[in-house]
């Protein structure tokens, strides 16, 4: 198959790319998402019943960030199978992993049942669910970058990103109609497992659409010149080491603040402020619904402008709105913190988030793309997206006070600036091209006896 990389390609023949790669991400997210909402809300009580509230959240929250400790071993793992074996078959794998690892999450017995059993295996669950996300991205965004052209390089592989707001609209969304379905005591009693069987369904058609795709030209290419990586872990550390740590640093402004948007801000609205959860819910889904639009219209501009001009303007951007978001809070207007959430998720964060994915795979060649896109992204999740919402309860528990939230908020931007600043910009050129000279001949060289 030709390499479509260097001319430009068609929408109706990125279309079922976009499709596969878009819509396996979304069912990932909605599964981990569940997970989230959860653990805001009522996993304390479920699994942690003999703790105090803040210590119960706590305990939930630390159990939700075995979630994040896993994805970057899932994409250590699966990145080196996604480099060796080629994209597809390592994404039906996480698919798999992910869906049985939610399944099985609706049916833990609870603390009540099962003593501390119960959050144990709900622990263990939660890091499969890790692993399948962390291997999974990696493997979606290729799909559409490794399709696309470089012109549209962003735009092409923002696509994928779009699973997230997709994933976190359809978890909110099921979560309300099983609040409404099952009122009061019947909802902690079986409502909330709803949610998780109903994985088994979108498992189902992600598979069979995934299924449908070929391997990616650029992969097939170099399976067929017999420059596969013999051990892609290895190299991509050695020869991509400061792109790795850049990468998973460029992330800080729009990771730690996402899981403060979409997961802290449901227990600080609905304990601290009494704002009902209806309208924090509310106001998730619609700015979901936005930004499946405004991402890859930033993605696009990206493409214009250029990734690291559009990355650091944007990351200033997050950093002058963390005011402004908890400020519209403090309201409690329905309609004013409907807007904050709408403003936090479909704009500031979209704007970073969607043409992420291309800022950070075009700086690892073909050979070594998925394990090093993988690391710098879920190595992320342990600096920022996974002990965010903890670092933020402790905050708030100490100061009795948002300013040091927005504190918190504008240091994690200036982080994302300062290494948007330090990474090279391959808007509109090949993805790594000088360097994939160097590694291959570097490894062919290693390899010669």
């Amino acid at each position: 198959m030709a390499n479509v990389a260097t001319g430009e390609v068609s929408v109706r023949r990125m279309l079922p790319v976009i499709t596969a790669s878009t819509l396996g991400t979304a069912i990932e997210w909605y599964d981990f998402f569940l997970y989230n909402f959860f653990a805001a809300t009522i996993f304390a009580p479920l699994f942690f019943p003999n703790l105090d509230p803040v210590t119960g959240i706590l305990a939930s929250f630390t159990t939700y960030y075995i979630g994040f400790l896993a994805r970057p071993i899932g994409g250590a793992f699966f990145g080196w199978f996604g480099d060796r074996v080629g994209r597809k078959s390592t994404l039906i794998v996480t698919l798999i992993l992910m869906g049985v690892a939610t399944v099985l999450i609706g049916a833990i017995p609870t603390y009540k049942s099962i003593g501390f059993v119960a959050p144990l295996l709900i622990t263990i669950l939660r890091f499969l669910q890790g692993a399948g996300v962390g291997g999974e991205w990696g493997g979606s965004v290729l799909l559409s970058l490794e399709y696309g052209d470089n012109r549209r390089r962003g735009f092409w592989a923002s696509w994928p990103q779009t699973g997230v707001p997709v994933g976190l609209a359809l978890a909110a969304i099921a979560l309300l109609i099983c609040k409404a379905l099952f009122p009061g005591e019947a909802f902690l009693q079986i409502g909330w497992r709803i949610p998780f069987f109903l994985s088994a369904l979108l498992i189902l058609v992600g598979f069979f659409i995934r299924m449908r795709i070929l391997e990616t030209p650029e992969f097939t290419r170099l399976k067929q010149e017999q420059r596969v990586a013999k051990a892609p872990l290895g190299e991509v550390i050695r020869y991509y080491w400061k792109e790795i740590i850049l990468s998973a640093l460029l992330r800080s402004g729009e990771q730690a603040p996402f899981y403060l948007f979409t997961t802290f801000v449901l227990s600080y609205g609905v304990s601290t402020l009494k704002i009902p959860v209806n309208t924090l819910y509310t106001g998730i889904i619609l700015a979901a619904l936005i930004a499946f639009v405004t991402m890859p219209f930033a993605s696009y501009l990206s493409d214009i402008v250029g990734r690291k001009r559009w990355f650091m303007l944007a990351s200033l951007g997050m950093a002058i709105y963390a005011y402004p978001f908890f400020l519209l809070l403090q309201t409690k207007n329905s309609v004013l913190v409907v807007l904050a959430l709408v403003g936090a998720i479909s704009i500031f964060h979209a704007s970073l988030y969607g043409p992420e994915a291309a800022f950070i795979s075009e700086h690892f060649s073909t050979r070594l793309r998925y394990s090093g896109a993988s690391l710098g992204y879920q190595l992320a999740s342990l600096t920022a997206g996974g002990p965010a919402p903890i670092i933020a309860v402790l905050l708030l528990a100490a100061y009795k006070s948002y300013i040091p939230l927005v504190l918190y908020i504008i240091l994690m931007a200036l982080i994302s600036l300062l290494a948007a600043w330090g990474l090279r910009e391959y808007a509109n050129r090949d993805a790594a091209a000088d360097k994939d000279i160097q590694v291959t001949e570097a490894a062919i060289a290693s390899e010669a006896p």
